[in-house]
C-alpha cells in the first residue's frame, strides 16, 4: 500500500492572492503533504497555475506541489514537459503532475485552443502522457508522429530531481481505462464521483490495469474531497466532527484503495485545514496502521506552527548599529519621522477596537428592552457593527505589512545589505500578525453567530493583538527610523 497522502486543495483566485499564499504556508506547516491548485486558463479571475506553483515553491520546504488539474488543450505537452520538471528541480522534487483530457471547451476555444471531441481528447491525452515521459528520459532527440502532437527531434530535458508521477482526472470508462493502462495515479473528486460512484470507477481503472500487465495496486488513488465540521453528524458525506470524517476516509482506504485526500477547505479555512490536519490524518493513519496489524505511526515531525507558537522570540532579536542621527537633516528626520506617523494611526486604530469591545461588553438592557424586538435587533447590530470594525482593522494591517514586505524593505536592502537579519526577523513576526489576525478574524465570525457569548474570545484576541503589534511597531522603529532617514526611504 502507498504512504497515505493529505493534502490542500486551493483555489487561484487573484483577488484572494495573499490570503491563499497564507493558507499555502499554513498547510506546510500544519505537515500536510499536497497542495492541489486547479488549472483553468481560461478564467480570468484566476492566477495562472505555473506561475502560482512556483511561488509556492519558494514559500514552503517539504509539501508537494500538484496541479489538480492541467488543462491539457491549452498547454502543450513538450512545453509542459520542461515546465514540471525545472519546477520539480527548483522546489526539490515535490511536484506530481494531474492531467486532465479537458472541458468547458467554448472557453477553451477562445483562449485559441483546439476544440477536440471525446474521443479525439483522450486520444491527444495518450499521446501528450508519451511526449511527457520521452522528455523526462536521458536518450537520443525526441522523434514522435501523433494525430495530436508531433515531436521532430526534440532534445530530451530537464530531467526532474524525481519520477514525477502522472495522476490522471478520470470519470467515465474511457478515461479510466487510459488512466489503468497509462497512468501513476487516478485523481477524481468528491464533487463529482461521490464515494457511491467511486468503487465502479475502481473496478473499471483496476481491470484495465490488469489487461495492460500492470499491478493495479501501484496506481495511487488521490481523492479530491470537500465537507462540513461540525459537532453532530449531518446526512452527507464528511459532514460532521472530525472522528466520522477519519471513519469514512478509513473506509475508502480499504474498500476502494484511496491512498490520498486533498481537502477543499470551506469559508472558515485555517480551522478546516488544522483541523483535517492534526485530528481527521492522524486519525486515519492510525486506524489504517491498526487494521494492518501495523505499529502506529509516528507523528510528522515539523517545525513548530505560528498558529502553536504566537511569539515573537523577542530576545532573539537582531539589532544593527545605528548612526549618529545629529548627522541627519530635517528632511531625512521627516522620512524616518514618518514610519512612526503610520505606526501611531494603526496603535490609534487598535485602541478604538479595543473601546469597541468593552462599549459592547458593558451595554446594559432592562427586562422591558430585552422583550423589544427592536432592541433584540440593535444589540445585533452592535455586534455586526463590532465584527465589521475589527475586519476592517485588520485588513488595512495587512495591506500595510504587504507594502513593507514588498515595497520598504526591499528598497532598504538594496542600499544597505547589512540590515538583512533585522529585515528577516521582521518578515517573520509579520507571519505570526498574520496568524493572530486570522485569529481575531476567526473571533468575529463567532460573535456574529452566537451574540455576546462569543464577546470574550474577540476581547482576548485583541488584546493579544495589541501586545504583539506594541513590540513590533516599537522594534520596528528603533531598528529603522534611523536607516529610512539616512538611506532616504520613501515610507
Amino acid at each position: 500500500m502507498h504512504d497515505l497522502w493529505f493534502g490542500a486543495f486551493l483555489s487561484p483566485e487573484a483577488a484572494g492572492r495573499d490570503r491563499l499564499l497564507r493558507h499555502v504556508t499554513l498547510a506546510d506547516r500544519l505537515g500536510l503533504d499536497l497542495i492541489g491548485v486547479q488549472d483553468h486558463p481560461y478564467q480570468a479571475d484566476f492566477l495562472d497555475t505555473w506561475t502560482l506553483l512556483s511561488a509556492v515553491a519558494q514559500r514552503t520546504e517539504r509539501i508537494r506541489l500538484v496541479p489538480d488539474v492541467v488543462n491539457l488543450p491549452l498547454r502543450p505537452p513538450a512545453v509542459l514537459a520542461r515546465a514540471a520538471a525545472s519546477l520539480d528541480l527548483l522546489s526539490g522534487g515535490r511536484v506530481e503532475l494531474g492531467l486532465g483530457a479537458g472541458a468547458f471547451w467554448d472557453a477553451i476555444a477562445a483562449m485559441g485552443g483546439r476544440r477536440l471531441s471525446p474521443p479525439e481528447s483522450i486520444e491527444a491525452l495518450a499521446e501528450a502522457i508519451t511526449v511527457l515521459r520521452a522528455l523526462w528520459t536521458p536518450g537520443e532527440p525526441v522523434v514522435f508522429e501523433g494525430t495530436h502532437y508531433r515531436l521532430g527531434g526534440a532534445r530530451p530535458g530537464p530531467f526532474p530531481a524525481h519520477p514525477i508521477g502522472i495522476w490522471i482526472g478520470a470519470i467515465k470508462r474511457r478515461m479510466l481505462e487510459l488512466t489503468g493502462r497509462m497512468g501513476d495515479g487516478w485523481l477524481p473528486s468528491s464533487f463529482y464521483s461521490p464515494p457511491e460512484a467511486v468503487a465502479a470507477q475502481v473496478k473499471v481503472l483496476d481491470a484495465a490495469a490488469a489487461d495492460a500487465g500492470r499491478d493495479p495496486a501501484a496506481i495511487r488513488k488521490v481523492y479530491n474531497i470537500g465537507g462540513s465540521f461540525s459537532p453532530l453528524p449531518g446526512p452527507g458525506f464528511l459532514d460532521g466532527p472530525a472522528s466520522l470524517w477519519a471513519e469514512q476516509l478509513t473506509e475508502l482506504v480499504f474498500e476502494v484503495g484511496m491512498t490520498g485526500f486533498v481537502l477543499a477547505p470551506g469559508p472558515q479555512a485555517e480551522r478546516d485545514l488544522r483541523t483535517f490536519a492534526e485530528e481527521v490524518a492522524p486519525a486515519v493513519r492510525a486506524a489504517v496502521a491498526d487494521q494492518l496489524g501495523r505499529p502506529a505511526p509516528e507523528p510528522v515531525e515539523r517545525p513548530v506552527t505560528i498558529a502553536e507558537l504566537l511569539d515573537l522570540d523577542e530576545e532573539g532579536r537582531p539589532h544593527a548599529p545605528k548612526q549618529d542621527p545629529a548627522a541627519l537633516t530635517p528632511e531625512q528626520r521627516r522620512l524616518g519621522k514618518h514610519l512612526v506617523d503610520v505606526h501611531d494611526g494603526y496603535r490609534q486604530e487598535l485602541r478604538q477596537v479595543q473601546d469597541a469591545v468593552e462599549e459592547v461588553a458593558a451595554g446594559r438592557l432592562d427586562a422591558e428592552e430585552l422583550r423589544s424586538t427592536i432592541n433584540r435587533l440593535s444589540v445585533r447590530q452592535n455586534h455586526w457593527t463590532l465584527a465589521t470594525y475589527c475586519a476592517t482593522f485588520c485588513r488595512l494591517l495587512t495591506v500595510h505589512h504587504t507594502v513593507e514586505d514588498e515595497a520598504m524593505f526591499p528598497a532598504i536592502l538594496e542600499r544597505d545589505s547589512t540590515l538583512a537579519p533585522v529585515i528577516k526577523k521582521l518578515e517573520q513576526e509579520h507571519e505570526v500578525i498574520a496568524e493572530l489576525l486570522t485569529r481575531l478574524d476567526e473571533a468575529c465570525v463567532d460573535l456574529l453567530r452566537r451574540g455576546p457569548a462569543g464577546l470574550d474570545g474577540v476581547r482576548a484576541r485583541v488584546d493579544r493583538l495589541a501586545e504583539v503589534l506594541s513590540s513590533h511597531f516599537a522594534y520596528e522603529e528603533e531598528e529603522l527610523v534611523e536607516p529610512i532617514a539616512r538611506l532616504g526611504i520613501q515610507v
